[in-house]
């Protein structure tokens, strides 16, 4: 079996906390959202960190978090929307780690995520929405591995997840 950690990479909304959970428990390692990571050592929540000192120093701080979880092995890592945007970051997580995007409809997406006040890039407004998803859209597609979860549950997306692990 495969020992590359597994990132999980794409747009808010599509799963990636989730799915990453359930792929994880399945084959006994560890999970880490880096969102979660940044809140936990920063002792602040995104939105307040994007308020406060805005989005390149939220980027700095996630930079820092996902190069050391990089470093560690037996990982299921979710990262955030806009992390593998970076280059180098993404070079740097692809040498440890197989990426998968997981992807999904917007209107799905706008169904999962409402309006989250947690998450500070989302818009209500659906053609914002919609600017934002496609200005990241060439950067998702680039990554070498996807799955679309618009009609899966989280438990098939987790499979679907492991399967592509097992086969890298």
């Amino acid at each position: 079996m495969a020992q590359r950690n597994i990132v999980l990479a794409g747009f808010m909304g599509v799963g990636k906390t989730t799915v990453g959970r359930l792929a994880a428990a399945q084959i006994g390692w560890r999970f880490v959202d880096t969102d979660a990571l940044i809140e936990e050592r920063s002792g602040r929540t995104i939105a307040q960190i994007f308020a406060q000192e805005g989005e390149s120093a939220f980027r700095q701080l996630e930079a820092v978090i996902a190069q050391e979880l990089a470093a560690q092995p037996r990982r299921v890592i979710a990262v955030g929307g806009g992390t593998l945007v970076n280059p180098r970051l993404r070079e740097r997580l692809a040498r440890s780690s197989l990426i998968i995007c997981l992807t999904c409809d917007l209107e799905e997406i706008i169904r999962r995520v409402g309006h989250d006040p947690a998450r500070p890039l989302f818009a209500p407004d659906r053609e914002q929405l919609a600017r934002l998803l496609q200005s990241r859209a060439g950067h998702y597609a680039s990554l070498p591995y996807h799955v679309d979860a618009t009609h899966l549950t989280p438990q098939q997306t987790a499979a679907e997840v492991i399967h592509l692990w097992q086969e890298s």
